[in-house]
């Protein structure tokens, strides 16, 4: 489907003239993302961790939370924490747990759910096993605020609740004992943005904090504010992983995390990334400095890949390693999971996109697809993937080992999708998610065509009146030959990006391709040469743009030499053995008018 590119305004002479020591790129980059106060502009361009991270006592809840905590550890009872099985719900539990177990609790554990046999967050059957060997407190992270009955039966067994969670808010709030959640309604905390993993953070900062009150160090001897910050890079990663807007306290924390985890003392993680090929044979990062985008790409599928293929718990085993030889043979393993992932999802994404084609979905407001023995851990980055391909909310189902129809869902910006399933609840077991992602568990399949129905008329009445195509945000419009090193190193102030402060795209108009060439498997990438309004040429490569099931106008066969193109970009660096040169790297092509 084309893309739209919709260019961004010009700065008002006004906001240039009251910031005349931004250079302009900078100050057109900020302005495009509403940061425009001399606050925000300090905050966002030279985050403090001192100054810019909130009191994690702002919580509501959080002193409760904490009083509960530290009740239970002096009297050795046995706490559990409850976590999801992507990687910002295993981020989330191992910081908890090794923050528990360096102020005094002995008797803890983590319970992370099988995809398929738990499903998504608390189930009765896991509630009622964990009363069963003796659990007094269950601590939730990256999920819980959906499981009212799951906590009103914990309750009732004579267990304790702490829910940290920071997913959608349903209409009935869960009776637990404490709830750190930065959207539960009346709650104060400033911060509205955090991931399952920041929020897991803040549980530790206030806990750190009230243990600092009497003891000088942790247990092993450490100080609390070295402990602290070591486990930044976990909430990088979860924050990173989640795709939370990346602005506010999150901007600050996953700043500060890519630090921590350029020179991460994790041994789990450091095995990952040499696995990975992120590190040599020294720790050492073999592409300069360990960013965003590694963490996006790299290591967090391979995270994710545990609880997709397997169990979560070998990604969890990872992040708590101690051992070298251990830590050394679960990275392996996590690697080829994610290596059967990508393998296993190729393949549904193709039969997925033959059962719309073939059931004349392709013209419904909303995408389903559905088969039986297709593994539910792999069924948001299908329909993720139809939602891209086809611009529509779109949903993905398989069966569980139960025979429970499981789904999952992601939704273009335009429309709500868990909002609207909030509206009909009655049409799941359980449900939960954002606004353009959920997941799901549905009745049965009669339910499931009153839900199909339901979906395509709310989808249908809340676009009627909006074009949708999808579109591409430019930031400027520019002339290749003004790229250089000096504009790069201005953009590294807007790292990290991410959500709500994604990475700046360009558009240049009436480029030559002096080559082009398909590269990577199948010819799934595209590198051209292009030469724009001089002789010089400019190196570009368009990651995916050869895949025709992603780009349907195939411009590996249809663009030549000496053919004249506009293209989006983001400017970026290829760097190898020691070397270093600029690249643009190509979000979109369109055959030039000029």
């Amino acid at each position: 489907m084309s893309k739209k590119w919709i260019i961004s305004p010009a700065v008002p002479d006004e906001f240039l003239i009251a910031h005349p020591e931004l250079p302009s790129i900078v100050a057109r980059l900020l302005y495009n993302r509403n940061i425009k106060t001399q606050e925000q502009i300090d905050e966002f361009l030279n985050p403090d961790y001192l100054q810019d991270i909130h009191d994690p006592f702002l919580f509501n809840d959080m002193e409760k939370a904490v009083e509960i905590i530290f009740s239970h550890i002096k009297e050795q009872k046995n706490i559990v924490v409850h976590g999801d099985y992507d990687a910002d719900g295993v981020c989330a539990s191992a910081t908890i747990v090794s923050c528990l177990q360096k102020i005094g609790a002995q008797n803890v554990s983590v319970f992370l759910p099988h995809r398929e046999t738990d499903g998504y967050g608390l189930n009765m059957n896991t509630v009622k096993n964990l009363k069963e060997q003796k659990t007094d407190l269950i601590i939730t992270c990256d999920c819980g605020v959906s499981n009212t009955p799951e906590v009103k039966l914990a309750k009732q067994l004579g267990m304790m609740v702490i829910i940290t969670d920071h997913h959608s808010i349903p209409a009935e709030i869960p009776p637990a004992d404490a709830i750190i959640h930065p959207k539960i309604p009346d709650e104060k905390y400033p911060d509205k943005g955090l991931c399952g993993g920041a929020v897991a953070f803040k549980l530790v900062q206030a806990l750190l904090k009230k243990h600092q009150e009497k003891n000088a160090t942790l247990l092993d001897g450490q100080s609390h504010e070295a402990f602290e910050k070591w486990l930044l890079d976990l909430a990088a990663i979860a924050s990173i992983g989640d795709m939370v807007p990346l602005i506010g306290e999150s901007r600050t924390l996953t700043r500060y995390g890519l630090t921590v985890l350029n020179k991460t003392h994790n041994l789990g993680l450091k095995k990952l990334m040499f696995v990975a090929g992120i590190l040599d044979e020294n720790d050492q990062p073999k592409r300069g400095t360990i960013g965003a985008h590694t963490v996006g790409f790299q290591i967090v599928p391979r995270l994710n890949a545990a609880g997709r293929m397997d169990h979560a718990n070998s990604a969890y085993a990872l992040l708590m390693a101690k051992d070298e030889h251990g830590a050394e043979n679960l990275a392996w393993q996590l690697n080829q999971n994610n290596i059967d992932r990508q393998k296993l999802t190729e393949n549904l994404v193709n039969q997925a996109i033959k059962q719309i084609k073939d059931t004349g979905q392709e013209k419904n407001p909303a995408l389903f697809a559905f088969a039986e023995d297709w593994p539910t851990g792999v069924l948001g980055l299908v329909s993720g993937r139809l939602k891209d391909m086809f611009y529509k909310p779109s949903l993905a189902m398989g069966k569980n080992s139960s025979g429970e129809i499981v789904g999952s869902g992601r939704s273009i910006s335009e429309f709500n999708l868990i909002a609207t399933m909030q509206e009909r609840p009655e049409f799941f077991d359980k449900f939960g998610g954002h606004p353009q992602a959920c997941g799901f568990t549905i009745k049965s399949k009669e339910t499931l065509e009153e839900f199909k129905k339901f979906l395509n008329k709310k989808v249908l009445e809340g676009t009627k009146e909006i074009e949708l195509v999808p579109q591409i945000n430019i930031d400027s419009i520019v002339d290749l030959d003004e790229i250089n090193w000096k504009m790069y190193d201005l953009l590294q102030k807007f790292e990290p990006f991410g959500m709500n402060n994604e990475e700046p795209i360009y558009a240049a108009y009436g480029l030559t391709i002096v080559n082009i060439d398909p590269v990577g498997q199948d010819g799934k990438h595209l590198r051209m040469n292009l030469k724009h309004n001089s002789q010089t040429i400019k190196k570009t490569i368009g990651f995916g743009l050869g895949d025709i099931t992603r780009h349907p106008d195939d411009w590996k066969n249809s663009l030549h030499s000496g053919d004249k193109i506009d293209i989006a970009f983001c400017i970026s660096v290829n760097e190898w053995n020691g070397n270093r040169e600029l690249q643009m790297t190509i979000h979109d092509i369109k055959k030039s008018t000029e």
